[in-house]
């Protein structure tokens, strides 16, 4: 929006910047263009003229409570606290939800809160064999989009579907000469596979 002329372009946020699930680019980016970051603000009515166009956004102040279940402190309204904007456009972001087809496809497969797959340090679910990558954004946790990114994600894979082939007594590819880097990602990801496929075979 900010790109194609708008004068102000701001997003409201009901928890702080800390707790944004966005890459710390995205953030830093977005405000050397010039967009306005509204945390702590939430969004809880739009008002329209008769035309039935957008003129103004009502947001409810917010405060940080004790963390939730996701590690995340929850945000609370603040009495009183109501701010009324006028706007031209929203665009409103609902939000995201895992995809059913893993979970539901595999049989006695753990699942967590907002039924995303429970995992350990090594990425390995509760059934041995199966290991799940938890980037989302390329990140290595979901919602969180400061942790490493999906090279690093991939490494600890490889390095844990490795421990296992090994105590397996079974051959497997070397890990320890890849380095950290953008094409490393990939070199990873094929390591896990192939460790897998013998694991699995």
């Amino acid at each position: 929006a900010k790109r194609l002329g708008a004068e102000r372009v701001f997003i409201a946020y009901r928890r702080s910047e800390a707790e944004m699930p966005a890459r710390l680019e995205e953030v830093k980016h977005a405000k050397e263009e010039g967009i306005e970051f509204l945390t702590l603000h939430n969004p809880i009515e739009y008002h329209a003229d008769e035309k039935g166009n957008v003129t103004e956004v009502v947001l409810q102040k917010m405060e940080l409570g004790e963390p939730d279940a996701s590690g995340r402190r929850s945000p609370q309204p603040i009495p009183g606290a109501i701010e009324t904007i006028a706007i031209d456009q929203a665009i409103v972001a609902v939000g995201v939800s895992p995809n059913p087809i893993v979970p539901t496809s595999i049989q006695g497969l753990e699942l967590g809160r907002k039924n995303t797959i429970v995992v350990n340090d090594g990425m390995q679910t509760n059934i041995p064999t199966r290991w799940r990558h938890r980037s989302r954004r390329c990140n290595s946790h979901p919602g969180d989009g400061r942790r490493p990114s999906c090279c690093s994600c991939h490494a600890r894979i490889s390095v844990e579907v490795t421990r296992v082939v090994r105590k397996r007594g079974m051959p497997c590819l070397s890990t320890r000469h890849v380095k950290f880097a953008n094409a490393a990602c990939h070199v990873f990801q094929l390591i896990a596979i192939t460790q897998f496929k013998r694991l699995i075979s």
